[in-house]
């Protein structure tokens, strides 16, 4: 049988044979692999329902770094401003990206987020994304427009003329409303249905009430969006006796 650590290709192979409904026992004979390594790899990375080829791989990784204490690359001489332990700034960032990734984003485009939402500006350059990434330009660019086009950054220009990327506490609101706009196609749908398999059969009146449900979800996420809206913009500050002081800077 053939040691060493699972490839990024057979963990994708794994997660081609879960879906396809294959035991554990069959997949590890395809990936000439133990049975063991297949199940371990499946049980600690979200079991059979869960399983995902690229987290597992992150994750993996993540435990190897934490093993081994190496530095990635280009992360080493970063200053970081407020005394912030640099160690712990890489750690948290990777958990960020994590998250993102297990939203459903894919690699590349939860790196560039996650990087974005630990500087103070919340903004880059297409050319600090590489350096800081440590992948091509065309990488990055492809990363941005995938994320511009779910509102999740937005661009802009600089004092020097080139452009930023950047974050911001609005942005947080668009891409809720989005999301819960993205519900009015099944809703539509849904009730195109209806019409056709007959408002009083079974299946009409299944899709009837999900298009009930989700009308009602998706009003009452917009409602809640909008009434929140206004915790982004609130500032909150330690005043000289430990307590917290929060101010608001949108009018």
């Amino acid at each position: 049988m053939p040691g060493g650590r699972l490839t990024q290709q057979e963990r994708q192979q794994i997660a081609l044979g879960l879906a396809d409904g294959l035991a554990y026992a069959e997949i590890a004979r395809r990936l000439d692999r133990p049975t063991s390594t297949i199940t371990r790899e499946v049980t600690r990375n979200g079991g059979a329902t869960g399983y995902r080829a690229d987290l597992a791989h992150r994750a993996t990784q993540q435990r190897t770094h934490r093993r081994t204490q190496a530095t990635p690359c280009g992360t080493q001489a970063r200053p970081q401003p407020y005394g912030r332990d640099a160690e712990a700034v890489r750690d948290f960032q990777e958990a960020l990206t994590t998250v993102f990734m297990t939203s459903g984003l894919p690699k590349m485009m939860a790196r560039v987020l996650g990087c974005l939402y630990t500087t103070d500006s919340g903004s880059l350059t297409a050319a600090e994304l590489v350096q800081r990434l440590q992948v091509s330009p065309a990488t990055v660019s492809k990363a941005i427009t995938y994320l511009e086009n779910l509102d999740l950054i937005r661009r802009e220009r600089d004092e020097r003329r080139r452009e930023r990327y950047l974050v911001d506490d609005d942005l947080w609101y668009q891409s809720m409303i989005r999301s819960a706009r993205d519900n009015d196609q099944l809703v539509e749908t849904a009730r195109q249905g209806v019409g056709v398999l007959g408002p009083g059969t079974p299946a009409g009146a299944r899709l009837e009430n999900i298009a009930r449900y989700m009308d009602f979800v998706t009003e009452s996420l917009i409602r809640a969006a909008e009434q929140a809206r206004e915790i982004l913009y609130t500032k909150t500050e330690t005043t000289p006796d430990g307590t917290d002081k929060t101010s608001s800077d949108h009018g």
